[in-house]
């Protein structure tokens, strides 16, 4: 298993600092959150986006994925989000990221289940080629209105190709009442990455250091490929009061091999 935390958890901090506290607390790779308030976005000059690199390499830390917001299932024209989703990808190529996160979005009344369904499928299928061809895959996270497992497999499913797949928030699936070995059943060959988190409650969402709340963790860690990446979303910038995340991270890499170890003593991981 690989590791690695998302930059949603230092907000506004400068790339060297974030790629220096993953190298010296065990975790590989970073999921860089992609937006103007960050040190890199799709807006970035090529310079910038070379010197990032650089930094990123120094450190022996990878670029696991580019957390866009790109909404694939939302209302409205195809363009814009085709345009956003081909920024995202060149943007992840350059930093030799395999990776980009985008949002379902879709309408949250029922009957649009199956227009935002639509225009997911229309959209992915569309930028799929273009992320192959750069080397990335586009990842739909379990979130909003396609929150579980079997929702966004729904969506692949249909797309069919190498260059989309599954980003696996444990916080979202869980939320709406998915187990663990619900969603990777429903995940399988699309599934890209884990999202691990924690929190107190279904009420109560401020983040808290892994393996404090009540969040199935073991159980996700158990379903997860055993040669791929967990990846700790700490979403301090949307949870200010939050603690400060660096403190965090040794205990929360040694958590997290903790239930890896504890998987494959009991067999209980998935191949």
């Amino acid at each position: 298993m690989r590791y690695a935390f998302s930059t949603l958890g230092l907000p506004g901090a400068p790339l060297d600092r974030s790629a220096a506290l993953a190298a010296a607390h065990g975790y590989e790779g970073l999921e860089l959150r992609a937006h103007p308030e960050e040190a890199l976005h799709p807006g970035s000059p090529k310079a910038d986006r070379a010197a990032g690199l650089r930094t990123l390499t120094a450190a022996k830390v990878a670029v696991l994925g580019v957390a866009g917001y790109a909404r694939v299932a939302a209302p409205g024209e195809d363009e814009p989000v085709l345009a956003e989703l081909h920024a995202l990808v060149r943007l992840a190529a350059d930093l030799e990221a395999p990776y980009v996160r985008v949002f379902p979005g879709g309408a949250e009344q029922p009957e649009s289940a199956a227009d935002a369904d639509a225009h997911a499928v229309r959209r992915l299928a569309a930028a799929a080629p273009f992320a192959e061809r750069h080397g990335v895959r586009i990842l739909l996270e379990t979130h909003d209105s396609h929150r579980t497992g079997a929702a966004a497999a729904r969506v692949l499913d249909r797309v069919g190709q190498d260059g989309a797949g599954a980003l696996w928030d444990v916080l979202h699936t869980w939320l709406a009442g998915e187990s663990p070995a619900e969603s990777r059943r429903a995940l399988d060959r699309h599934l890209g990455y884990v999202q691990v988190k924690d929190v107190a409650s279904a009420q109560q969402l401020t983040p808290l250091g892994l393996g404090a709340g009540v969040l199935p963790l073991a159980e996700a860690v158990a379903a997860a490929p055993r040669d791929g990446w967990l990846c700790w979303e700490y979403e301090k910038r949307w949870y200010p009061g939050a603690a400060e995340l660096p403190g965090q991270l040794a205990r929360g890499r040694e958590y997290l091999e903790e239930l890896v170890e504890r998987g494959a003593g009991t067999g209980a991981q998935a191949e």
